[in-house]
């Protein structure tokens, strides 16, 4: 079977502090309340269905077991075996999120069966106000950490931020984090679910109950260390990719385009995903395959794939991820 460009279904995700803008980013029907849209999945019971082509219907997790390293690349599959190792997502935030961490492979595994969740954030709007928590703006220990968390001051202590569109921030597994209201993010991510909730402000549900809270797991998970930034810092450049993130679970690079471009991946070995922030254009392989891409959708473009030409229709911004 030739194994082409493929785009999947959206897992749209109903939470409490969802807002109104992912259906109309993605040109969907509107639906108030959606928080998250789970572009590329392989988390169990949220795994992706081909939206088209020859194989509309399959699973990433059948299309993975019957193509392994032409799909995802022989160092991914020797490294991550039959899970789709990275969770693609939009977020949009009407609500603050609850302050929380994500453990390390080691812990992940010990306690969950389960990857680790190193993630990075690209914002793709925000409104005027809309700011994020991540890492500690003052010294932090596990003892000082459950007593702030208690006495309801544990946000005095984390790095605060402002945010605008095209703000990047990478999150390694074990730092401390928060997603605030009025933000639009690009997530990139582990392909895990494990998730510790610190604190959540004390809010209540409608029956008066407050959300579970996982404070002492927390507790061995945190890196306790402090940096004087969180924020990545890059310069744009026009029709050339620009690197953003790079570490073991994936390397993310920024592309914004007005004239096509044309990428060799024939010593890559691995699956590319392309996610598109704004404009729209189209993609072709050394295959003959052709896809569109505009704002809103995601593509995987399959290891096996040697080289591509990307086609702007006017500008094009996308974020380019893969495994090196």
């Amino acid at each position: 079977m030739n194994l082409y460009p493929f785009k999947f279904k959206p897992i749209l995700k109903p939470v409490i502090w969802g807002g109104s803008d992912i259906c109309k980013f993605k040109h969907l029907e509107p639906q108030d309340g959606i928080g998250e849209s789970w572009e590329v999945s392989g988390v169990k019971n949220n795994v992706s269905v081909v939206a088209d082509g020859p194989l509309e219907g399959q699973s990433l997790d059948e299309l993975l077991a019957g193509n392994t390293t032409r799909l995802v690349g022989k160092k991914v599959y020797d490294k991550f075996g039959k899970t789709f190792p990275l969770l693609i997502k939009f977020i949009d935030a009407r609500d603050d999120l609850s302050i929380q961490v994500h453990p390390n492979d080691e812990l992940s595994a010990k306690r969950h069966g389960s990857f680790g969740k190193t993630e990075m954030w690209y914002v793709v709007n925000a409104t005027p106000d809309a700011f994020l928590y991540t890492g500690f703006a003052k010294p932090m220990n596990p003892e000082l950490y459950v007593e702030k968390v208690k006495d309801n001051t544990f946000t005095d202590s984390l790095k605060k931020y402002s945010v605008q569109p095209g703000d990047v921030f990478f999150l390694p597994a074990g730092r401390v984090h928060a997603i605030g209201a009025g933000c639009f993010v690009a997530e990139i991510q582990q392909t895990s679910d494990i998730t510790y909730r610190i604190y959540d402000y004390n809010r209540k549900d409608a029956q008066g109950n407050t959300r579970e809270l996982h404070i002492d797991l927390a507790k061995d998970a945190i890196d306790y260390g402090m940096h004087d930034s969180y924020k990545t810092d890059y310069t744009p450049e026009q029709n050339r990719p620009v690197e953003l993130v790079s570490c073991p679970y994936f390397t993310t690079s920024l592309l914004e385009l007005n004239a096509p471009l044309s990428q060799d991946y024939s010593n890559l070995d691995s699956f590319i995903i392309y996610i598109g922030i704004e404009g729209s254009g189209h993609i072709t392989d050394h295959k003959g395959n052709k896809v569109s891409i505009r704002q809103g959708e995601s593509v995987l473009i399959p290891a096996d794939t040697q080289n591509i030409d990307i086609h702007p229709q006017g500008a094009l911004k996308l974020l380019e991820t893969f495994i090196k």
